[in-house]
């Protein structure tokens, strides 16, 4: 199977925000390299390796902001390792502050593009993926940027076990619109919604991010999106 992956990546959006404070800079410095999970360009990863004890389940969040919502899952379910990705450095710090203060032993860090991480991960091997209010590049020349597009979707198929289940929320108009479209042509994935609540009510085990939160505060609702992979041919 080829790598879902391209081969030179263009990245978009910022990596560093405000100055770190000197306590989560010293964390990255300290705690990160210790959970970071190793790449190596070319080599598969063995992500139940990445943990003490092997993890029951594998879930993956991509583009996790601040890091509340990866930590409120890895604290709520112990036996799940869950692999983070985030781009950000200030959001990577976040977390990593988190994991620190928490103890939290189940979740690695990944401080890139979720992409790599992805095409290095073994066939059908997350149980569940988060994908919760990523950059919904509004223009429309900028639609290629958008996450959820055809070969990012394919990577998530292949790396998917029979099953799983991918969220995805959005509070933009036009990415609630996009997905909407994007994910109704895949064969591979089913929609759970059976009534509006489905998609309008965030389920009780999802908590609120921050940037949800400050969404909510502008008058902008948000759209909670829930799929099954299809059992494969």
């Amino acid at each position: 199977m080829t790598d879902p992956a391209p081969t030179r990546l263009r990245h978009y959006g910022r990596r560093l925000g405000r100055k770190l404070r000197p306590g989560r800079a010293a964390l990255l410095e300290t705690l990160l390299p210790g959970i970071r999970i190793p790449l190596a360009p070319g080599k598969p990863l063995d992500p139940w390796a990445l943990f003490a004890a092997r993890p029951a389940r594998l879930w993956l969040e991509i583009g996790f902001g601040a890091g509340e919502h990866a930590a409120w899952q890895a604290e709520h379910n112990p036996d799940v390792g869950l692999l983070a990705a985030e781009i950000f450095v200030n959001g990577v710090a976040s977390l990593v502050r988190h994991v620190s203060e928490r103890g939290l032993a189940n979740i690695r860090i990944h401080p890139e593009d979720a992409r790599p991480l992805l095409a290095a991960l073994p066939e059908a091997c997350l149980d569940r993926v988060f994908l919760l209010h990523p950059d919904p590049w509004p223009k429309a020349r900028h639609a290629e940027r958008r996450f959820v597009n055809p070969a990012n979707l394919d990577a998530l198929a292949r790396a998917m076990a029979d099953g799983a289940e991918l969220r995805i929320a959005s509070d933009h108009a036009v990415y609630k619109i996009w997905t909407l479209e994007q994910m109704g042509k895949r064969r591979d994935f089913e929609w759970l919604a059976r009534r509006a609540d489905d998609w309008r009510v965030r389920p009780a085990d999802w908590p609120e991010t921050r940037y949800e939160h400050k969404a909510k505060g502008e008058g902008r609702t948000s759209l909670y999106l829930r799929y099954r992979r299809r059992p494969r041919d």
